[in-house]
């Protein structure tokens, strides 16, 4: 039974999140269901990781397994005609059937865009969390710098995250200013191996509250060390997160491929 390995960019905001869920819009459903009627069967789609509702993806990585033999272009071409226009498959090709997307996956990086500008640019509406005016970018870079490494991520996390381990390595938190050019909008890449439910979200919102003066410095060091979710930062907005890019172990990746191993 062939596997083929998906590469998949969407537009998450009229999507309850990737995982499918009863009476719910979701990206697994519509690549489930668009893939079915490729293949004339019906198919499991596998994510290297689940995305949040409203949450983007540039690269998300996926697997399915079908009866069917089909062509690369086929899988693209064909598989996208039938998606709806807020996702797309950008590549697709077979796989050894023991590939699953989660094990395979070396890390990842997480954007989050925030526009700090006096007035909301509706262009980036559904894109970017807007802050009313300019943060402390240096404030926020030094309490950002003691995320990095592995630790103990429970006050980072949403309050039904289910994951039995709490501890997570994270090995580049980054502030970018004025990103692709756009004045005001500052990027935060956040890198890591793994992540909880809503993990960037809450680091997002906690670097913010510090950087407006509304938490104090050290409050990152002191969440990481008492685990206290209540005394940490808000949780950012869905819109400006995006699951950036996936990395596979040199393993699985393929010849010509475009994806890429872990950054050293």
């Amino acid at each position: 039974m062939p596997t083929v390995r998906l590469v998949i960019r969407y537009d998450g905001t009229h999507f309850s999140g990737w995982q499918r869920q009863r009476g719910a819009r979701t990206v697994q459903a519509c690549i489930e269901e668009a893939a079915a009627t490729l293949v004339h069967a019906p198919v499991i789609v596998r994510a290297a990781g689940r995305t949040d509702a409203g949450v983007h993806a540039l690269a998300q990585v996926a697997a399915v397994r079908v009866e069917r033999t089909i062509p690369e272009r086929g899988w693209r071409l064909g598989l996208t005609a039938r998606l709806p226009e807020d996702i797309s498959v950008l590549d697709a090709r077979p796989v050894d059937d023991a590939f699953d997307p989660r094990r395979a996956s070396a890390g990842k990086r997480y954007r989050y865009l925030l526009q700090c500008t006096p007035m909301r640019d509706p262009l980036l509406r559904d894109r970017a969390w807007h802050i009313h005016g300019a943060l402390d970018l240096d404030r926020l870079r030094r309490e950002a710098a003691d995320l990095t490494g592995t630790h103990d991520f429970r006050a980072f996390r949403a309050a039904d995250c289910e994951r039995d381990t709490t501890v997570r390595t994270l090995f580049r938190v980054a502030v970018v200013p004025d990103f692709r050019g756009e004045t005001g909008v500052v990027a935060i890449e956040v890198e890591g191996t793994a992540f909880l439910k809503n993990m960037v979200r809450v680091i997002v919102g906690t670097l913010v509250d510090v950087a407006r003066g509304r938490l104090p410095e050290g409050t990152v060091r002191a969440r990481l060390a008492d685990g206290d979710r209540t005394r940490a930062g808000i949780t950012a907005p869905p819109q400006g997160l995006y699951l950036d890019e996936v990395w596979l172990h040199p393993a699985w990746l393929l010849p010509d491929d475009v994806l890429r191993p872990r950054p050293a």
